[in-house]
C-alpha cells in the first residue's frame, strides 16, 4: 500500500476507529517506511497534546455567530450553484462514497450527452430534473456515510446533508438518529448544527426537544439548548425545567439551561 493511502488512515488509527486488519496494515507499513513512521510519531505527539487541553464550553453567542456564518455560506453556495457544475464535488469522494460518486458522474454524462444529441442547451425543466437527481444522490451518499463505523466518515456524511435544499424524511430521520444515538459526541454536534439549516421543516423542533431530555454529553446539551433558544421554541421550556430540576447537569450546562429558560419564557 502506498504512503499516501497509509497516511489517510493515520487519524482513524489514532482514534481507534480502524479494524484489526487496518491497524495491521498501518503497523506493517511504518515498520518499513521511516518517513511515514516519523509522520505518525509527530502526529501522535500533537494528538497527545490536544488530549490534555481543557475542554472549552462554547457560549450561546459563539454558536449564534456560527449559525449566522453557516447561513451566509449556504446562501452564497445557492447563488453560485446556477453558474457552475456540480461535477467537481464528486471527485473528492472517498471510500464508501466512491461508488455513488461514479453513479452521479455517469448520470451527468448521460444527461449531458442527451442535451448534446438534441442540439439544445439544458432548459429549465431539464436543469431542475438534473438538480433533483444530484440532490437525491447526495442524500444517498450521506446516508451511506452515516452508517459507517468511522466517526470521521459519519461527520462527512452529516456535512453532505448541508448542501441538500429539501432533505427527505429519511435523511432527516438519519440526522435525528445521529443526534440521539451516535456514540461520538462530535458526530452528534455536527448533526445538531446541520439540522439548524432545516429548522423550518415540520418536526425538527419537536425532535430536538425530545432529544434534549435524553442527552448526556454536556457539549451536545449546550448545542441543543442554543438551537432551541435561537429558534424560540416554547415547547423547550418544560424540557429545560425538567433537566434543571433533575440535578444531573454539570454546572456550566445548568447555567446555560437556566439562561435559555429565561430567554424562551420572556
Amino acid at each position: 500500500m502506498t504512503c499516501e493511502k497509509i497516511q489517510e488512515k493515520f487519524a482513524d488509527y489514532l482514534t481507534g476507529d480502524l479494524d484489526e486488519a487496518g491497524r495491521g496494515e498501518v503497523q506493517a507499513h511504518i515498520l518499513g517506511c521511516p518517513a511515514c513512521r516519523g509522520d505518525l510519531e509527530d502526529l501522535t505527539v500533537v494528538w497527545a497534546k490536544l488530549g490534555v487541553l481543557p475542554e472549552e464550553q462554547p457560549g450561546g453567542a459563539v454558536r449564534t455567530r456560527f449559525y449566522a456564518m453557516l447561513e451566509e455560506e449556504k446562501r452564497k453556495a445557492a447563488q453560485a450553484a446556477g453558474s457552475r457544475s456540480h461535477v467537481a464535488d464528486w471527485f473528492s469522494f472517498r471510500r464508501p462514497a466512491l461508488a455513488a460518486s461514479f453513479s452521479v458522474l455517469l448520470l451527468l454524462i448521460g444527461l449531458g450527452a442527451g442535451w448534446v444529441l438534441s442540439a439544445g442547451r439544458p432548459g429549465g425543466e431539464s436543469y431542475a430534473r438534473l438538480s433533483r437527481e444530484v440532490q437525491d444522490m447526495r442524500q444517498q451518499v450521506a446516508l451511506s456515510l452515516l452508517s459507517q463505523p468511522s466517526a470521521s466518515e459519519r461527520i462527512q456524511g452529516v456535512g453532505y446533508t448541508a448542501d441538500v435544499k429539501n432533505p427527505s424524511e429519511t435523511t432527516l430521520a438519519a440526522l435525528f438518529k445521529a443526534v440521539d444515538t451516535d456514540p461520538n459526541p462530535n458526530v452528534r454536534l455536527a448533526a445538531v448544527d446541520a439540522l439548524y439549516l432545516f429548522r423550518d421543516r415540520s418536526g425538527v423542533h419537536e425532535s430536538l426537544v425530545r432529544s434534549l431530555s435524553i442527552q448526556t454529553y454536556p457539549l451536545v446539551q449546550v448545542a441543543l439548548i442554543d438551537f432551541l433558544v435561537e429558534v424560540r421554541e416554547a415547547k423547550a421550556a418544560d424540557a429545560l425545567k425538567k433537566l434543571i430540576d433533575a440535578g444531573e447537569l454539570t454546572p456550566d450546562v445548568k447555567k446555560r439551561a437556566e439562561q435559555g429558560l429565561r430567554q424562551i419564557t420572556l
